[in-house]
C-alpha cells in the first residue's frame, strides 16, 4: 500500500519518523512531502528516511515551480496566526479579506491535485498522513482541510498522527486561559478518518470534538522501547564530552506562550549554579524558543558551569550526557523516564500539573527548598533507586506502551485498515 506522509518541523519529524521506519519494514511504499523549514532535509532522521527501499522524499518547493510554491506560501502566510502578531498583522488581515476564501481556492486546488496525482497516479488503496493539525497550528487548516476532502473523494484514508505527548494533566497552562472548557483548537482534526494519540491524557483533547469511532489511542511511538533502540543506531557523534564533574543536568524549556514564572526558573539556575562540581545545560524549545529572553540574560551568560545550546543540539544527546533532567511540563523528559534516569518535575515553575508528577509523586519539585535538597543528595549518594518502581511502570504501561510494547504495529496496522477501508 502507499502512504503520502507530510512533515513540517522538529516535533512531528521525532514522532513521526518511527511510523514511517515501521511502515516501510513491512513491505510499504511511502512518498514524504517536507512543508516546512527546507533545513530540515539535513536532520540525521531525514537522512535515515531518504535511504529506506519504498521512500521518496521531497520538499513542497521543489516539487512546484517557484512561482507556485511563492503563491502557496503566502495564501499560507495570510491565514496563520503568527502573521497577525507581527507588526504587520493589519496589513495581512486586510489582504487576507480582500483575497478571501473563494480566491484561495483555486492555489489550494492546484497544489492538491499536483500532490495526490504524484503520489497516487492509479486508482487503488492508500493513505494520506499528517500531524496533529490544530486551529492554532502554523499551517494553512484551510489547505489542509481542501486536500483532506480531495484525498477522500479520491477514495484515500486520511490520518494526523501525534507529533508530540501530553506532558501536562492540567488543561490551564498558557497565557489568557481561564475557562474550564473544551480547546476548540483541537476540533479541526475532526476533518480527518482517524486521530491517533498515545495516551488518555492526549484523548481528552479531542475526546469533545469526535466519537471513539475517530479517535484511537494506540502508545507513543517516539518513546517505545522498540524505536529507542533503532534510535540508538542512528543518532549522530554526541558534540557533548563526559567531563569529570560530580553532576550534569539539563532543563528543557517549553514554548513562550505557555505560562511559566521566570524570576523563579533564574533563580533555580543561579542555585544549581552555585554548586561545586555541576554542570547546566539549558535547551531552548525546538519552537518559539528564540522569543523566551530568559536565556538572553547577561546574568545568566556569565555562569560558567552554565550552558546554553543551541537550536541544532539534540535532545538526545542532551539525554545522554545529562545525569538528572528537570522537567517543565516537556514530553521530551518520557525519553529518561523510559530508561530510568531521573526526572524532578518542576510544577512549582510553570501553571500547570505535569503528568510526570501525577503518576510519581517521588519526581515532583513544589519548592526552592525541594530543589536544594534533591541536588545536595544526588551529590551525595547518586542518582540510583530515585523511582517508586511501580510508580514508573504505571506511567509507562498508562502514558507509553498503551494497548502492550508492540506499539510501532499497531501504528502501520491502523494505517493499513484506514487506506482499506476507503476503498
Amino acid at each position: 500500500m502507499k502512504a503520502l506522509f507530510f512533515l513540517r518541523h522538529y516535533n512531528d519529524i521525532d514522532h513521526i519518523t518511527p511510523v514511517i521506519s515501521k511502515w516501510v519494514e513491512r513491505g510499504h511504499a511511502c512518498d514524504i512531502v517536507m512543508i516546512g523549514k527546507k533545513r530540515f532535509n539535513g536532520d540525521y532522521r531525514i537522512e535515515f528516511l531518504k535511504q529506506l527501499d519504498g521512500v521518496r522524499f521531497v520538499h513542497l518547493r521543489d516539487l512546484l515551480s517557484f512561482i507556485e510554491f511563492t503563491r502557496w506560501r503566502l495564501q499560507t502566510l495570510l491565514l496563520v496566526r503568527s502573521s497577525y502578531r507581527s507588526f504587520l498583522g493589519p496589513l495581512v488581515k486586510v489582504m487576507a479579506y480582500v483575497y478571501n476564501a473563494k480566491r484561495r481556492e483555486a492555489i489550494w486546488l492546484f497544489t492538491t491535485r499536483r500532490l495526490l496525482e504524484r503520489s497516487f497516479p492509479d486508482a487503488g488503496k492508500g493513505v494520506v498522513v499528517f500531524d496533529w493539525i490544530e486551529r492554532n497550528s502554523e499551517i494553512c487548516v484551510e489547505w489542509v482541510e481542501i486536500l483532506v476532502i480531495a484525498a477522500r473523494n479520491q477514495g484515500l484514508g486520511t490520518v494526523s498522527l501525534p507529533h508530540g505527548d501530553s506532558p501536562h494533566a492540567s488543561q490551564l497552562i498558557r497565557r489568557d486561559e481561564w475557562q474550564l472548557k473544551p480547546d476548540t483548537s483541537f476540533s479541526a482534526a475532526g476533518m480527518f478518518d482517524k486521530v491517533v494519540v498515545p495516551n488518555e491524557l492526549c484523548a481528552k483533547r479531542f475526546r469533545p470534538f469526535m466519537d471513539d469511532q475517530k479517535l484511537t489511542v494506540l502508545g507513543s511511538p517516539r518513546y517505545c522501547e522498540e524505536w529507542l533502540a533503532k534510535l540508538a543506531t542512528l543518532m549522530p557523534v554526541s558534540p557533548f564530552v563526559r567531563s569529570n564533574s560530580q553532576l550534569k543536568i539539563v532543563i528543557f524549556l517549553r514554548k513562550a506562550n505557555f505560562t511559566t514564572f521566570w524570576e523563579e526558573v533564574g533563580e533555580v539556575v543561579q542555585m544549581i549554579a552555585a554548586f561545586p562540581g555541576v554542570e547546566l545545560a539549558i535547551k531552548p524549545h525546538t519552537r518559539g524558543g528564540w522569543k523566551q529572553s530568559f536565556t538572553k540574560s547577561p546574568a545568566l551568560r556569565r555562569l560558567k558551569n552554565v550552558t546554553v545550546v543551541n537550536d541544532e543540539t539534540h535532545s538526545v544527546h542532551l539525554l545522554a550526557w545529562a545525569d538528572v533532567i528537570i522537567d517543565l511540563a516537556t514530553s521530551v523528559a518520557y525519553e529518561a523516564i523510559r530508561v530510568g534516569k531521573p526526572v524532578l518535575a518542576a510544577d512549582y515553575l510553570h501553571a500547570g500539573r505535569s503528568a510526570a508528577a501525577l503518576y510519581m509523586p517521588e519526581t515532583e519539585l513544589r519548592c526552592r527548598d525541594d530543589v536544594h535538597e534533591i541536588i545536595c543528595s544526588f551529590i551525595k549518594t547518586g542518582c540510583q533507586d530515585f523511582y517508586v518502581e511501580a510508580h514508573r511502570q504505571q506511567f509507562l504501561r498508562e502514558m507509553l506502551d498503551v494497548g502492550g510494547e508492540e506499539v510501532l504495529s499497531r501504528y502501520v496496522a491502523l494505517l493499513e485498515s484506514t487506506g482499506h477501508s476507503q476503498t
